[in-house]
């Protein structure tokens, strides 16, 4: 890329990150489930990696905002990581997984918001290059999800955790060749309340919205492994089908500039959760056919890929310069931490109640409620952001 740039760094760290995305998501719930643990608490332990999610970015950024040590605070969540993560081959017990996950998640969920500070910070005035870096990542997940579903087709599950201490490691090892950029320093933090952006009625809905998505995603996450095992898929057949998500995702968010200039922010949002309802109905009905799972990940591109761009988008919209930051950091809380967490935990006893079909539906039926208060509150054109 020239300039100085440290492409190579700055790719590397998020090719291992999400590489670590990728064997962990599709398939913990499958090692979990190999110590003969109930659907319900599976559910619980997914939602504990879900629950950091509140809490530690907005722990770690506050800290990072006021000491400037971004880098440094990067390198030691990335280090203890994979130094808490080593107790998990002595657990066996639900208590002592969730601990674990817990603290181990504490770390890993804190790194990737102060990383992405920190890219951008070295990108300065070229952002538009930030793709291209960001790319590596949804890489590293696709070559993971894929050579672990092959893999775990060889050998015992138990050999999950060593691929992931590795991958964590990898990460660990990549903050120390990234340095700080030329800019970082202490940024003092701004005195402008956000809450007379979030008592908005639109707002607020908005937030709504985005955290029943993520919860109709919980099934997803939590059990669409399990329920592809017990319908008789092999493991790399699981990381295949997980792989075809990711590149449906890629090949959107390429696209999504120009759905940007063509449809306004309401309609993308309207037109992406009837298509999540969808892809979580066809989940239900037809998981035993493989070209109708295809098609239901494709659709990954609409219930993450275009969600999550508009999501960000909208948040720009709704918040000014002095309230952006905290802004994003609900988005994420309230989307992919509560949102996430309470699905994770809610589809354990979906799960024992209905089956994974009954599951999926209930995925169905959330993100049509979604939907429906979108479509009554939702309105970009008529928000006008606060001074």
């Amino acid at each position: 890329m020239g300039n100085g740039l440290p492409y190579i760094k700055l790719s590397g760290f998020y090719f291992f990150y999400f590489a670590l995305l990728g064997s962990l998501i599709p398939y913990w719930s499958l090692y979990l489930q190999s110590f003969d643990l109930s659907a319900q608490m599976i559910g619980v332990l997914m939602a504990l990696m879900q629950l950091s999610r509140v809490v530690a970015p907005n722990v770690w950024g506050w800290l990072a905002d006021h000491t400037g040590h971004r880098v440094r605070i990067v390198r030691y969540g990335a280090c203890l990581t994979w130094v808490i993560f080593i107790a998990i081959f002595w657990q066996t017990s639900a208590l002592g997984f969730g601990i674990v996950m817990l603290l181990f998640s504490f770390f890993w969920n804190a790194v990737l918001p102060q990383f992405e500070v920190i890219t951008l910070q070295h990108l300065g005035q070229q952002k538009e290059k930030y793709s291209r870096i960001r790319l590596w990542g949804s890489v590293g997940f696709i070559l993971a999800v894929m050579l672990t579903g092959l893999l775990l087709d060889r050998v015992d599950i138990g050999w999950l955790p060593v691929v992931a201490l590795v991958l964590m490691v990898m990460i660990w090892l990549n903050t120390l060749v990234v340095s700080a950029p030329l800019q970082e320093k202490v940024t003092p933090p701004s005195n402008i309340s956000i809450w007379s952006v979030l008592k908005t009625p639109q707002v607020l809905v908005f937030f709504l919205v985005f955290f029943l998505i993520q919860f109709s995603h919980g099934p997803y996450y939590t059990f669409f492994s399990v329920l592809l095992n017990e319908l008789g898929y092999s493991r790399s057949q699981i990381g295949q089908l997980w792989a075809v998500g990711v590149v449906a995702e890629v090949l959107l968010f390429i696209l999504m500039p120009v759905l940007f200039k063509r449809h306004s922010l309401r309609r993308l949002l309207l037109v992406s959760i009837v298509l999540c309802g969808l892809r979580w109905l066809i989940i239900s009905m037809y998981a035993n056919s493989l070209p109708s799972l295809i098609v239901a990940q494709v659709l990954h591109a609409a219930s993450f890929g275009s969600l999550h761009a508009v999501g960000i988008a909208l948040v720009y919209h709704y918040f000014n310069e002095h309230t952006q930051g905290r802004g994003q950091a609900l988005f994420a809380s309230a989307g992919f931490g509560a949102g996430g967490a309470a699905g994770a935990l809610l589809s354990g006893l979906f799960w024992i109640s209905w089956g994974g079909s009954g599951t999926f539906f209930a995925a169905t039926l959330i993100s049509a409620f979604a939907w429906i208060i979108a479509a009554i509150w939702i309105h970009p054109e008529n928000y006008k952001q606060l001074d």
